[in-house]
């Protein structure tokens, strides 16, 4: 099975990161919205310059950007379930790394341009427990929108996504934690990093 998520549960993800890119910095805006906010600008500066860039280059302003808004250990750990704690602490560190450059090469290939799309963000997430929920919606021209909802963890002004929840249900984390838990049930953790290793070779060459 492969571990590259659905173009469309993807694109969900990656275009709520756009909601509120363009808009006036919130200053009393909740701090898990600001969190959002700033990989929004980064995202769509990205867009706007994408043909210059080209796809390296768009990776590059995007890595920083992706550490800074996802809890990428948090999310590697939870996609590999029980199987976690068996892996050792070298090859943690390395799928770790190898996810993270996966999720900013997805974003680099995905996004090579701009085609005037509409967002929206509840400036004022829902309590869920200790997390909050960021409710979004992409508006494409001419088609219906798409609600997403970002589940938010953290404290303070200290806030990352942990999952992206497509049509309000969806959870694209559990469909990372189903397909990578059958590449490490099939071939363990050297199997799972050379997958996640492969799929960013491919984002960013384009083969």
């Amino acid at each position: 099975m492969t571990i590259r998520p659905s173009r469309r549960s993807f694109l969900a993800l990656a275009a709520a990161a756009l909601a509120l890119a363009g808009r006036p910095a919130f200053a009393d805006t909740d701090p898990a919205a600001q969190r959002i906010q700033a990989f929004y600008d980064v995202l769509l500066d990205s867009m706007k310059q994408a043909k210059s860039l080209g796809i390296k280059g768009r990776y590059d302003k995007l890595a920083p950007a992706v550490q800074a808004a996802f809890d990428v250990p948090g999310l590697a750990k939870t996609a590999c379930g029980g199987a976690w704690d068996k892996i050792p602490a070298d090859q943690q560190t390395a799928i770790v790394t190898a996810f993270g450059r996966m999720v900013a090469a997805r974003y680099a290939s995905e996004f090579h341009d701009f085609s005037g799309e509409q967002f929206t963000v509840d400036p004022n997430p829902l309590p869920r427990n200790a997390d909050k929920i960021v409710r979004s919606q992409l508006v494409p021209v001419g088609d219906d929108p798409t609600s997403f909802d970002y589940l938010m963890r953290g404290s303070a002004s200290d806030w990352k996504i942990e999952d992206v929840y497509l049509d309000g249900s969806i959870s694209q984390l559990a469909v990372w934690r189903s397909e990578f838990s059958s590449v490490l049930a099939n071939g363990g953790p050297d199997a799972l990093l050379a997958k996640i290793k492969s799929l960013g070779d491919q984002l960013l060459t384009g083969k």
